[in-house]
Formats: C-alpha cells, structure tokens, sequence
C-alpha cells in the first residue's frame, strides 16, 4: 500500500492524505458475501441515543468474513483484494477448491493466484491458519481466536500483529500489539502473518465533512457548555474546569482511570499487563 498527498488547492486538501488503494484490484463486491446492516445511530431499543457523536454518514453494505477459518484442508486460491467500509484493512476475496467464496482478512505480502489452506498440518505460509499449537516460537500472527471455534477476536486492525512467546502446557502465550503478554488456549486459530494496510496510520481526513461521510458527528468541548449539562461547564469567560482533572459529562474521571474490574476471571491469563500511555501522548483533551 501507498498513500496519496494532495496539493493544498482547497482548505480540505491541505493536510489530506489518502490511500491510493493500489493494492484493491477488485473495485466492486463479492454479492452472495454481502448484506443489509441496520444503522443504529447512537440509539437503543427505545431510540434513546446511548452513544454520542453517531449518526449519518454514506450508506455501507456488511462484507460477512470468515474469521473462523474453519474450512480445513481445502485449498483456496486469492481470487481479488477488496476494499471493506466497515474496517481499516483490506479483505482477500478466496475461491475454495469445492466452489466456495469467502472473505478473509487479508495478510500483508499476499498476492492474487497465491493459495492458502487453513489446518493443523497447514504449511507454514503468509494466509494459512493454524492452531496455535503447530505455529513455530517467534511467529508473527493475527486473528487470533480467545476460545477454540468462536472465530477470531483479537489482532484484526490494519498492520497489527501477535508474537508466539513461548508454549507450555494447554497454553501458548502471545505477546499482542498493546505489548501485553497473554496466555491462550494451544488449540485455538490464528492466521501467519501480520493484517495489511498498516499505511492506514499514515493518512489524515483533512476536513471534518470526511468525519461525517464515516458517520461521525461533531463533539462539543464540555467548558463551553452551561453548568447544567456538563461538569466543565459555566463560569466567565475562559475559566478552568474547576476540579482536581477533567471528568466525563456524568462525572467520572476522564483520563488515566482504569475500568478494568480487578477481580475479572481471565486476570489470570494475562502473564504481562499492557504498557500505560501518558496523559501526554494521548493528549488531555477535554471531554
């Protein structure tokens, strides 16, 4: 992948970089792999908005994805490379020996006409998936299932990956991009290779109206708002929130609160917690 710089001839193309999306070689959509999704917009059951800032944005169909893998032993061959609205990275379009299509996440390095299998006695190739257990120690994985047959959870973002650490017992343990350290069952899925598009991290909208094709409506900072509907609210002028640091519009601590139960049960599997960000890198933003 390669990403796109615009000459700054509009306010909106000064600081716009985009995907050239020169590695999507199928410009439309696989049929019988897409379907209608409802759009939820924020809201509940009752229409009461649940989720700030969602709503609008450019009509998308659902690609299904197998993040299961659970075809083994049959031979696919990458038919396409397709572009998916709902995520950053790319989907491998797969032609099954049998005559079955399927969608894929598509491994950074892979190529149209490459074949790819999924099993226990799967070589060990870019696109194949395997269990945990058959994967050799410094391996580099993604869509890494958290329970044996439920399909991929973890390590799906564009230009992510997991490391094979070590193996003991019925567990092996990861190393994931957040640098925790996680033991998982020896029997579970996951796919060689690291997710591509990683470029995706290099590339800025420009203007907000990009913000709002995506779905995504405008935040409003909470010190301009009346003491009635946020914490920061109120005052003369420019004033400071007035507390010990910047809380959420219910009240609760913004920025460095762990939300993390202490006594949740897979605390036990987690060999290495992740690295803590600073309130500076990720910026004190008011909420």
């Amino acid at each position: 992948m390669a990403i796109r710089n615009y000459r700054p001839i509009t306010p909106g193309t000064r600081t716009r970089v985009a995907s050239d999306f020169s590695e999507v070689t199928g410009r439309g959509r696989e049929r019988g792999l897409v379907v209608a999704k409802h759009r939820r917009k924020g809201r509940n059951n009752r229409g009461v908005i649940t989720c700030r800032h969602r709503g609008g944005g450019h009509k998308r169909l659902y690609r299904i994805v197998d993040f299961r893998r659970d075809k083994h032993g049959v031979v696919a061959k990458v038919a396409a490379i397709h572009y998916d609205p709902h995520r950053n990275a790319r989907l491998a379009l797969l032609f099954y020996a049998d005559g079955e299509k399927r969608y894929i996440l598509a491994p950074a390095g892979i190529e149209i006409g490459q074949q790819v299998v999924s099993g226990p006695d799967s070589p060990i190739e870019t696109g194949n998936a395997l269990p945990l257990h058959a994967i050799p120690l410094g391996s580099n994985v993604h869509n890494v299932e958290l329970y044996a047959g439920r399909g991929g959870q973890m390590v799906r973002t564009a230009g992510a990956s997991a490391q094979v650490m070590a193996k003991e017992g019925d567990y092996v343990a990861l190393k994931l991009p957040s640098t925790e350290v996680r033991l998982v069952r020896r029997e579970c899925y996951a796919t060689l290779g690291e997710v591509g598009n990683s470029e995706v991290r290099n590339t800025s909208l420009g203007k907000a109206g990009r913000k709002r094709w995506l779905g995504r409506r405008p935040e409003v900072r909470g010190s301009v708002m009346n003491p009635c509907d946020h914490p920061h609210g109120g005052g003369e002028g420019r004033a400071p929130i007035g507390r010990s640091g910047p809380v959420t519009p219910w009240g609760k601590p913004a920025l460095g609160l762990k939300t993390r139960k202490r006594n949740k049960p897979s605390n036990r599997f987690v060999l290495r917690k992740r690295r803590r960000t600073s309130k500076r890198s990720r910026g004190g933003r008011d909420s």
